[in-house]
């Protein structure tokens, strides 16, 4: 079998994924590149390689000079994650709350003033999530339309599965990411204040010293990438999941549950952990794994795994089930999952009590998705009222 598999549509998983989980949840599959994996799609064995430090980013023995972002293993990580997790707090985060809440409220809106029809991903997700990345770091992304750009190309190559050309267009592409990152990071270091960026530059510990410039650097491209795109893409789908249910409208009366049964439900299709690879051999569910093996998790079939997930298909908020994994598990865990949460709950609450009506200006099947790098969204999302 090689991936990727055909899915009936953007909101439904591939179907041999539950036949897959019943029978064999850790089956062998090849790569779209021909290359043999095992494919992880029960929710147990999904979360037992997010928690296992045998199964790292990188296969054992690699090394990679010059990575100063958080996608590394071992000690490195260790140190990078503990600098950057005394700035990325859930106290820092839930200090913009209301800041977010007020641009998600301010671009509705507009949209409101504006009359139908309305376009979401470009009038409302993409400019909230540049707005919430300013007021994260502090600097005023002022020219979007390069931003947009440069984010853009460097957040849409497969750097997992793409061919020779495609990763040298991504070589390319982030370092034109770290250049507009640089241009941030010196910008916020003449005047420090309380924001992320200023704490980042200031961060420091006996025992771990400090961020380099280049690791500053790296970080706040993976921020600005990650902080802008996927952010898009979750608030996007999030809304076109809602409006296709029927249950926009009533979304902000548990606004909480609502959105983490609809980050559960998309899932997979709007981002997948990073493959891993077994650091040395591994028994896994009964299956042997070994050293050097490439392993890939699926989370939209961990999500609904009937036997943590009553009636996994159906959109059910305030379920009682296991812990999502959206954002990962173990020492890879997302640091941005709270300002994710943040910015797609904040959009979704905006439009369900000013324009309650809402609607699709056409078929949820019709809308057209766009693949950035690791996840994906709609390119457009036509609404009216």
């Amino acid at each position: 079998m090689t991936l990727p598999y055909d899915r009936p549509d953007p909101f439904t998983p591939p179907p041999e994924y539950a036949a897959m989980r019943e029978t064999t949840p850790i089956a062998q599959v090849k790569t779209p590149s021909g290359g043999p994996a095992w494919l992880v799609t029960s929710y147990d064995a999904v979360a037992a390689v997010l928690a296992d430090r045998r199964f790292g980013l990188a296969p054992p023995g690699t090394a990679h000079p010059g990575n100063d972002t958080l996608f590394q293993d071992g000690e490195a990580h260790g140190r990078l994650r503990r600098l950057v997790s005394k700035a990325f707090g859930p106290r820092g985060i839930e200090a913009l709350r209301d800041r977010i809440e007020r641009l998600a409220d301010d671009h509705v809106a507009a949209i409101a003033r504006g009359g139908p029809p309305a376009e979401l991903v470009a009038d409302v997700a993409g400019p909230v999530s540049i707005a919430a990345i300013s007021e994260l770091l502090g600097v005023e992304i002022a020219d979007r339309e390069h931003f947009q750009a440069v984010a853009g190309a460097a957040g849409g190559v497969d750097f997992v599965f793409g061919g020779e050309e495609e990763m040298a267009q991504g070589a390319q592409a982030w370092e034109s990411l770290s250049a507009y990152a640089a241009t941030l990071v010196e910008a916020r270091r003449e005047d420090l204040g309380g924001d992320l960026l200023s704490l980042l530059i200031n961060v420091r510990d006996a025992e771990d010293g400090r961020l380099s410039d280049s690791e500053l650097v790296a970080m706040t491209a993976t921020i600005v990438s990650a902080g802008y795109l996927s952010a898009r893409n979750a608030i996007s789908a999030a809304v076109l999941r809602l409006l296709r249910e029927g249950r926009l409208a009533t979304a902000s009366e548990r606004l909480g549950a609502t959105v983490e049964e609809v980050l559960r439900l998309q899932s997979g299709q709007t981002g997948e952990p990073f493959p891993r690879f077994a650091q040395t051999d591994v028994e896994l569910a009964g299956t042997r794994i070994r050293a050097g093996d490439l392993v890939l998790v699926r989370l939209e079939a961990a999500h609904r795994d009937p036997r943590h997930f009553a009636d996994p298909d159906a959109f059910v908020p305030e379920r009682r089930s296991s812990p999502s994994l959206v954002f990962g598990h173990g020492v890879h865990y997302c640091l941005g999952a709270p300002l994710a949460r943040l910015e797609v709950a904040a959009v979704i609450g905006a439009l369900a009590r000013q324009l309650p009506g809402l609607c699709l200006a056409g078929p949820a099947e019709s809308v057209e998705w766009v693949r950035d790098g690791v996840d994906a969204g709609p390119k457009a999302l036509h609404v009216t009222w």
